[in-house]
């Protein structure tokens, strides 16, 4: 089985926003810190936003965020949504394309079953489990991490007296 370049890039996409809970992901740092094209990372983060996973912010130092805390994006549900065809083999499409033993065949079973286990194991780690590593991929990443200032409010700036200070006359 082999994954499309679509979900490695989804997957690295998600990793990277994992790593960056304080701040908003801009695409063409994504691409820069992977070396991946913008353009395919933009239709990465189209149908991620639409599945729920990322959510857009508009307008001036906008950009990509999780929509949901990474322990709640499970691995498995992002390949489920980023593969077109999770059949292995066209018995799994009937329809298309028949079979003269699908009525008394073992194989479809058990690569149903193969896949099913595969699903499974994906679906036992989460987004943060992917980004366990913070500082060590952050810093492959060239991703600065950045100390939130605390926030002060207007009273407690109002409150705030400007200091004075005293002229002295140099004639004494």
């Amino acid at each position: 089985m082999r994954l499309t370049f679509y979900t490695d890039y989804s997957l690295r996409l998600l990793i990277y926003a994992a790593l960056k809970p304080d701040g908003l992901v801009n695409i063409s740092d994504v691409a820069d810190a992977y070396g991946i094209s913008r353009s395919h990372l933009t239709k990465v983060v189209h149908q991620l936003g639409i599945a729920g996973f990322l959510e857009t912010v508009r307008g001036k130092g906008g950009g990509l965020r999780l929509a949901r805390p990474p322990a709640a994006i499970r691995v498995g549900d992002v390949v489920r949504c980023t593969e077109p065809d999770m059949a292995l083999t066209p018995c799994f499409q009937l329809d298309e394309a028949p079979c003269p033993i699908a009525p008394a065949c073992l194989l479809r079973s058990a690569l149903q079953e193969a896949c099913d286990a595969f699903l499974g194991v994906l679906d036992r780690y989460t987004l943060a489990d992917l980004a366990v590593g913070g500082p060590r991929l952050r810093g492959m990443l060239g991703i600065v991490e950045t100390i939130p200032l605390p926030r002060v409010s207007s009273d407690a700036l109002g409150a705030l007296k400007p200091l004075r200070v005293r002229k002295r006359s140099l004639a004494g």
